[in-house]
């Protein structure tokens, strides 16, 4: 798992990638999952889909039952939120807000390419060029995105 430069907020396309500088790798999804979650600092048996296959016996969610080798990320926090862009907002105020006795219009008519299309221009001709393009060309100067810049470009 690649966590050289992680996404902080809310996702997937309007996270602010920060610099952390780790990898990690495991044989186990359920368990790369918790030890990635502890250390964007959440509560990995908080998170629905990671306790599901926890309890559900396809792997370990408990942090404190995994065998972590290499630095000690016991105390490793990233202090990460998830919170609320535009398109999340919009989303909730018609799943769980005055809309939703009429949410089937919204999201099983033609009506919905309307959101589909609302989401393409709102992350792709507001947020990347006003905000995220700014984000990720600071990050060229961290090491990692120094390395990426030395690649040749026809990628040999």
């Amino acid at each position: 798992m690649d966590g050289t430069i992680c996404g902080n907020g809310p996702g997937p396309r309007t996270m602010v990638p920060v610099e952390k500088d780790y990898i990690l790798a495991s044989t186990h999804s359920v368990a790369i999952d918790a030890v990635a979650a502890k250390m964007m600092g959440f509560e990995p048996m908080n998170i629905p889909y990671i306790k599901m296959a926890h309890e559900g016996g396809l792997g370990v969610g408990r942090v404190d039952e995994i065998e972590v080798v290499g630095e000690d990320i016991s105390r490793v926090n990233f202090q990460f939120s998830v919170g609320d862009n535009m398109a999340s907002k919009v989303g909730n105020f018609i799943w769980f807000g005055p809309l939703r006795p009429i949410q089937w219009f919204f999201f099983r008519t033609p009506f919905l390419y309307l959101f589909v299309f609302g989401s393409f221009f709102y992350h792709d001709y507001l947020w990347w060029p006003l905000k995220g393009k700014r984000i990720q060309k600071g990050l060229r100067n961290a090491p990692w995105g120094r390395l990426f810049e030395s690649y040749p470009e026809d990628g040999r």
